[in-house]
């Protein structure tokens, strides 16, 4: 697997995503995955707040965007814990690095945004086997530092199942499943930085671990990703958290 970082201009507020990405790839191969960060997508939006110097208007705003939350003195560091489009993140996404002081959302339909430039990039380049994932960066529990995480993907089949296949052994897997969704991103954003290097693109090509598709990820296709909070592996930990909804 190849993973290339790719670097831009400096993006602005309701600056075209397309015709950065026109600019920066002059190719692209079948059988890649352009990964994109969240904030190009957002920035591009326009997604935006202005800050007014209200000390609460931050938690205020992850309130209206988390679809589940805890209240901030829940933790030492005075963040709030929240479950957006059934994934688990610090303060819904907001953020503010790189962000000219101001608060970055997330995009308002993620999904929708990744599937544009999926459809984009098939009819630009003219290919036909080509993936897309948003990235964001989120904690990695009981270690410091982020990793990099999709909140949106399309053109491919995001997990690899092993049910039913058997081991070394020859006992049969019962649950095993690759997130290729998550692991191809989380190669890329290694790649694109978490400071200022400028480069929200980056594109993986040679992948073997990868089943693309040719269409947009029906609403089936996207739930067989989420797990119930009560069904899953960290049931004890998260049914403990004093959850608020929105």
């Amino acid at each position: 697997m190849q993973v290339t970082a790719i670097k831009t201009p400096l993006i602005k507020a309701n600056d075209n995503l397309e015709e950065i990405i026109k600019n920066v790839l002059p190719e692209i191969k079948e059988r890649s995955v352009v990964v994109i960060a969240s904030k190009a997508f957002s920035t591009c939006e326009g997604r935006f707040i202005e800050k007014t110097g209200n000390p609460n208007q931050k938690f205020e705003l992850i309130k209206a965007e988390a679809d589940f939350y805890t209240q901030p003195h829940s933790s030492k560091y005075n963040l709030m814990m929240t479950i957006k489009h059934n994934m688990l993140f610090v303060n819904a996404g907001i953020d503010e690095s790189n962000a000219d002081n101001q608060f970055l959302l997330w995009p308002s339909n993620p999904q929708e945004s990744v599937n544009k430039i999926w459809r984009f990039l098939r009819q630009h380049y003219g290919i036909k086997e080509v993936g897309v994932t948003m990235s964001d960066s989120a904690s990695f529990m009981l270690n410091w530092g982020v990793v990099g995480r999709a909140i949106a993907y399309c053109g491919f089949n995001p997990l690899k199942s092993y049910i039913g296949k058997p081991d070394l052994f020859g006992r049969p897997m019962a649950m095993e499943q690759t997130n290729v969704m998550h692991s191809l991103t989380d190669a890329a954003v290694l790649e694109m930085g978490e400071g200022a290097e400028q480069q929200p693109i980056a594109v993986v090509s040679d992948i073997s671990q990868i089943e693309f598709l040719d269409h947009e990820p029906t609403s089936e296709e996207l739930a067989r990703l989420n797990i119930n909070l009560e069904d899953d592996a960290f049931a004890p930990i998260l049914t403990k958290a004093e959850w608020q909804k929105k």
